[in-house]
């Protein structure tokens, strides 16, 4: 890691340069460079992996076994690989999924093409059930809706220990498949200030420090603007967060130099919010952290600092999410304009469901939504806008029109009567659009944590 000699003493850098699969593939170098700029220790992570996004590199393994890491590896790498390695920042990611190999051997290829010496990438495995248990055991923990099923994926989330000991071992790159998203930053945390596994309150702040950095933009106004009530300065140039780490445990959330966005008091409280089922007991593999006492202030512009966070022992089971193949997904839109829109695209949805019915495909779960009078709040069965005796006006309408069918053929119905309503009414509908996708079902499931047995080795 990066330890130019003037560097506040103590203090790690960590970046983010991705949220989610599909973010931004240029928002990490102005976090690189950002980083480079100051010296000192630094990481840099990519949060790539969401549970949908991990059945479905499960499914591409199945096709090719070359295949099963982040399709876009490229594309948020490239960029990037280079000035890391100029500036001695190692990469962390969770961009294999379903193959961490195959992507370190990918990183290996960039690293050629871009002329750069051959790098000590590490792979963290372990995380994979299906590989690791009998089908007998895994079976006895999963819940009622997926016994029985043939199963796509069961991957159990995995720590930050691993992670750290390939840093610590000289690893440039260091590529997981299914990790707990703040494990990311908590590993070079660990690699960095040497912290104990049962440094219950260090493991929580490098946790939850983690956890603001996971969602990228989230931190810095990107979930958080609402014009006229959180406006946010230059949205489209948004900065990507970086934290900056100290041995105790406190730690200062900032951003990218020179671009849009804001971190503020309520930027980050809101992340620290999200997705916390209990402020006193957030389970990750590492640690449960409890932000109940912490503190958070602004500093200057766009640095806040966060402290006071508190940890308690790890759980002693791990979650894992398992995910099945689920039939397919129906889906048909048209457009209907001008006077009655609503009342002729309400029109066209009832005819469809009772086409449905007609066809024996009336046991068939379908949604309708009329997107520009009601898309949200309605239930699958259409309540809301069906129970008012008049449907709301509007200029313009879309009807959507989903369903979920087991067989194909019986998407395939679907979208065909759809599609039918071009000629067979009512008046003056346009631009139909169809699609019929593979669906996969999810659930979750807790294994003890001795039945998983993480590892890691640099890639040969």
């Amino acid at each position: 890691m990066n330890t130019r000699s003037d560097a506040p003493a103590g203090v790690l850098r960590i970046g983010c340069g991705a949220g989610f699969s599909g973010d931004r593939w240029d928002a990490a170098l102005p976090v690189v460079r950002t980083l480079a700029d100051a010296g000192g220790p630094a990481a840099l992570m990519y949060e790539t992996l969401a549970e949908r996004t991990l059945a479905l590199a499960q499914l591409r393994r199945r096709e090719n076994p070359a295949l099963g890491w982040e399709p876009t590896l490229d594309r948020f790498l490239i960029p990037v690989l280079a000035p890391c390695v100029e500036a001695g920042i190692p990469i962390v990611g969770n961009f294999g999924a379903a193959n961490p190999a195959g992507a370190a051997a990918r990183v290996q290829a960039l690293a050629a093409q871009l002329g750069l010496p051959r790098l000590r990438i590490a792979v963290v495995q372990g995380d994979d059930l299906l590989a690791a248990l009998p089908a007998q055991q895994l079976a006895a923990v999963l819940p009622a809706s997926l016994r029985g099923k043939e199963l796509v994926s069961a991957n159990a989330y995995l720590g930050a220990f691993e992670i750290a000991q390939a840093l610590r071992a000289g690893a440039q790159v260091v590529v997981t498949g299914r990790v707990a998203d703040p494990a990311l930053a908590l590993g070079p945390m660990l690699a960095h200030f040497g912290w104990g596994l049962e440094d219950w309150d260090l493991l929580g702040a490098g946790t939850m420090a983690g956890h603001l950095l996971e969602c990228g933009a989230q931190v810095t106004g990107g979930y958080f603007a609402d014009p006229g009530i959180k406006d946010v300065p230059d949205l489209a140039n948004v900065g990507f967060p970086i934290v900056e780490m100290h041995a105790d445990g406190r730690f200062v959330v900032g951003k990218a130099a020179r671009t849009g966005g804001c971190v503020t008091r309520r930027t980050v409280i809101e992340q620290l919010l999200y997705e916390i089922h209990d402020p006193a007991a957030y389970l990750t593999p590492d640690v449960v952290a409890d932000i109940t006492r912490c503190s958070v202030t602004e500093l200057q512009s766009d640095r806040v600092e966060v402290r006071g966070v508190r940890g308690h022992a790890r759980p002693a089971t791990l979650k894992a999410t398992v995910c099945r193949e689920g039939g397919w997904l129906a889906e048909g839109e048209i457009s209907y304009a001008g006077p009655q829109a609503a009342a002729r695209a309400r029109l066209a949805g009832d005819i469809v469901t009772q086409r449905l019915q007609m066809l024996g495909l009336g046991a068939l779960q379908v949604r309708q939504d009329l997107i520009g009078v009601a898309s949200v709040f309605a239930d699958d069965a259409g309540r809301w806008w069906k129970d008012q005796p008049q449907p709301p006006s509007a200029p313009d309408v879309r009807l959507r029109i989903a369903a979920a069918a087991d067989r194909r053929s019986d998407a395939e119905q679907v979208v065909r009567e759809v599609t039918a309503l071009y000629t067979c009414g009512p008046a003056g509908g346009g631009g139909v659009r169809t699609t019929i996708t593979p669906r996969l079902a999810s659930d979750s499931c807790f294994v003890p944590r001795e039945w998983v047995q993480p590892s890691w080795s640099f890639h040969p």
